[in-house]
């Protein structure tokens, strides 16, 4: 069975994680995930302490494993998530948009493995610093907020500036895509957008379809000029911010267009004003499936990839 020292290092069976995806990842598709072996993991997001608790308890209802919550550090509510977080005594949280070293002394005092989403050596390096447990390279081609640079050059690069473990993110979908990541020095990897379909996931059946019947060129990357660049699947939504950015818009400008439009696409379905988060690679999800059976895919595809690896060497 394949195993990392991140499977020990988190109690979790499988070395894999499900995404922090903001409207999308809630008890029901974390609990799923965990239940599977990897690491289920509940989105904080923009929602107050109320929220993230019941959901922390509905996931605890479902599931005894170990899960994780993603803290969105721009979120307006993320110091009231922080304390949250520790209260509730959860095992692994991870964080992303920003830089988490405000929070991560009391996190690790609290006994909390804490694992950033860093898009840079610099911040990997900096939260290495600071006690991160491990930390999550996302590449540009990851759905949502993106950094600049891709999956193949930020891992590597990641892996040989920390001492802890690295796990890839973006344009992961399969077994080729674990081993690939596993090869460039990780020791897991973080799956968002093939989840979009699990059987599990509460998102809109219109946000499901659009993923199912997307393709290679089916995404694009709109706000760079806000500092906050952001991939999603080509929509009227994606194709009015992009027209409105490259007219001169302002930050704040875009800002109030783009707000509520996640929830729009994943609770509300709405094609028109909805902005259906998603990564590059959804031209290889094809079929809706189980968590259980996506982990399982994700990680008896990489054994076979791995141990037929032996092929290509005289």
């Amino acid at each position: 069975m394949l195993k990392t020292p991140l499977c020990d290092l988190l109690g979790i069976e499988k070395p894999v994680f499900q995404g922090g995806m903001a409207w999308i990842a809630d008890a029901s598709l974390a609990s799923a995930v965990s239940e599977a072996g990897g690491l289920g993991i509940i989105a904080a997001m923009n929602a107050d302490a109320n929220w993230l608790r019941d959901q922390i308890h509905e996931l605890r209802a479902r599931t005894d494993k170990p899960f994780g919550v993603n803290v969105m550090l721009m979120s307006p509510f993320a110091d009231e998530v922080a304390r949250v977080v520790i209260d509730e005594r959860v095992p692994v949280v991870v964080t992303g948009a920003g830089n988490p070293t405000k929070y991560m002394k009391a996190w690790n005092e609290a006994g909390i493995k804490v694992i950033p989403v860093v898009a840079s050596v610099a911040l990997a390096r900096l939260v290495a610093r600071r006690g991160a447990t491990a930390v999550v390279a996302e590449g540009t081609e990851s759905g949502g907020h993106i950094g600049e640079t891709s999956t193949m050059a930020l891992v590597p690069q990641v892996v040989d500036a920390v001492d802890i473990p690295v796990v890839a993110a973006g344009g992961i979908a399969d077994g080729r895509g674990v081993a690939a990541a596993f090869m460039l020095g990780a020791a897991g990897v973080q799956v968002g957008t093939r989840f979009l379909v699990a059987d599990e996931c509460t998102v809109s059946e219109q946000y499901k379809e659009m993923v199912l019947k997307a393709n290679d060129t089916s995404t694009r990357a709109t706000g760079r000029s806000t500092g906050h660049p952001v991939r999603a699947l080509k929509s009227p939504f994606t194709n009015a911010y992009a027209k409105n950015e490259a007219a001169g818009a302002s930050s704040e400008e875009l800002g109030a267009m783009g707000t509520g439009a996640l929830r729009k696409a994943a609770k509300d379905g709405n094609y028109e004003e909805g902005s259906f988060l998603c990564g590059q690679i959804a031209g290889m999800v094809s079929e809706r499936q189980s968590a259980r059976e996506i982990v399982d895919d994700l990680v008896d595809g990489a054994e076979r990839v791995l141990k037929g690896a032996s092929a290509w060497v005289a």
